[in-house]
């Protein structure tokens, strides 16, 4: 497979400090977007170590069951909530700390995403932007059981309250998402700094323009910004090139 990549985080207009954490483990196509929450070090703490310890427990081999990926994937998730569950119970100053977490795995012409919290991932094919991820959060299970619309909850004052973070328990279980790439296919991971001030038809615009990966990014950031900034903004966005190229291995074309 054969991919460009590019992310930034920022800190937005309002807050004082970046709690949001990405990591693009490019050589073995895994990216992680995490929002960190707890207050200002905790929260950066939780989003630092959730990204690192997936990253480290993550390692499918050649040859995995789509089971057995899928169960490392759940393993590497639940090692980050335990890790960090410890330290809110150990460290005095880092209780109330969790994170979400959203994992992009890429694998031969598929993808794989572990997701807990609100970070979500999306896919531009053929023009069309598809939401992939589904938030926990308390206005998505409204919308859910039909007492909110989806306009209503995004400017519902619980509109950031999330019903399932990495760290906050002592287990927590990631939804899964296995999907089918094909060449073209752009995929973006965000956290809701980016996904609550823009709605989906600004983000596939920016997505959609041509631009190279690195001007989508700093648009969809200013963009963010200039309607308000509210909260820290974490982009990751990842171009498929090719996905069935005659080594069967991973290939970046480039990245920032």
């Amino acid at each position: 497979m054969r991919f460009s990549c590019a992310a930034r985080t920022d800190v937005g207009v309002v807050r004082s400090g970046n709690e949001d954490t990405y990591l693009m483990v490019s050589e073995r196509g895994l990216f992680v977007v995490a929002d960190g929450m707890g207050g200002h070090a905790a929260g950066e703490v939780a989003s630092d170590m959730a990204a690192r310890i997936v990253a480290e427990e993550y390692r499918p081999v050649r040859g995995m069951s789509d089971d057995e990926l899928m169960a490392q994937m759940v393993g590497a998730i639940r090692a980050a909530n335990g890790a960090i569950f410890k330290r809110t119970i150990q460290e005095q100053d880092k209780r109330g700390m969790g994170t979400t977490a959203t994992v992009l795995a890429l694998l031969p012409r598929r993808y794989l995403i572990g997701q807990v919290g609100d970070s979500r991932a999306y896919v531009l094919r053929g023009g069309v932007l598809t939401q992939i991820t589904k938030d926990h959060s308390y206005v998505q299970e409204q919308v859910d059981a039909g007492r909110l619309s989806p306009e209503e909850a995004r400017v519902h004052p619980y509109a950031n309250v999330i019903t399932r973070c990495v760290g906050s328990n002592g287990d927590v279980v990631p939804d899964l998402f296995l999907g089918t790439l094909e060449a073209g296919d752009l995929l973006l991971l965000a956290s809701d700094g980016l996904t609550g001030m823009l709605e989906d038809e600004d983000l596939r615009t920016v997505m959609a323009s041509g631009d190279p990966l690195e001007t989508m990014v700093d648009r969809l950031i200013a963009d963010a910004n200039r309607r308000g900034g509210l909260d820290n903004i974490t982009v990751v966005l990842v171009q498929i090139e090719e996905v069935s190229p005659p080594t069967g291995e991973m290939a970046v074309a480039g990245r920032s």
